[in-house]
């Protein structure tokens, strides 16, 4: 069964894409160099806990050069795509990384990969310091309610290791379809009150 589900899925994303890019350069990108890694990423990270470098580090050079060619506002320059980049793949791995030392130290024990803080600076070098934001924040709540859920259904407290890859892809493609809707959303909520 995970087989089709797998294409299936593969191929609603691209659709999905499709009908957010257009036909072109954007689609080819975002599809071929994103969205079909992040399928690949999930389903290895649920299987084998790991998430390998050939996905990570090479997102982080397809992010660089994703920004170059789609990011065309009149007035940018490349160094400015660079720097775009630069400052969320940054943010996006140095948060996770410091994260990881913080937990480590506290409790004597790995809490996040090292394919978990390469992910989030893929993240970044596609989406910026404000995209990787949202990615860190929608992850970190669908890994939250889904894991105190697992954890009680499975009754192992907090030794119950759950892969943190799928929520940050999930979470990732959440951020590419309607990141700025719920941002939008959310500035709204956040200036009625």
């Amino acid at each position: 069964m995970r087989y089709p589900l797998v294409e299936l899925l593969t191929g609603v994303l691209s659709l999905m894409v499709c009908l957010k890019f257009g036909w072109g350069l954007s689609y080819a990108l975002y599809f071929l160099l994103f969205v079909a890694p992040m399928v690949a990423i999930t389903f290895i990270d649920l299987d084998h806990q790991i998430i390998p470098d050939v996905f990570s580090l090479t997102g982080i050079l397809s992010g660089i050069l994703t920004v170059f060619f789609t990011m065309d506002a009149p007035g940018v320059l490349w160094w400015e795509k660079l720097l775009f980049s630069g400052k969320g793949i940054l943010l996006g791995g140095g948060s996770l990384l410091a994260v990881s030392w913080i937990y480590e130290k506290l409790r004597k024990q790995e809490g996040i990969g090292g394919g978990d803080i390469k992910l989030a600076a893929m993240f970044g070098a596609f989406f910026g310091w404000k995209g990787v934001l949202m990615i860190l924040f929608l992850s970190s709540f669908l890994g939250s309610v889904v894991g105190v859920f697992l954890m009680v259904v499975y009754r192992k407290g907090l030794k119950l290791v759950i892969p943190f890859g799928p929520f940050l892809a999930t979470a990732s493609l959440i951020y590419l379809f309607f990141g700025n809707q719920i941002l939008q959303w959310y500035l709204n909520r956040l200036l009625l009150r």
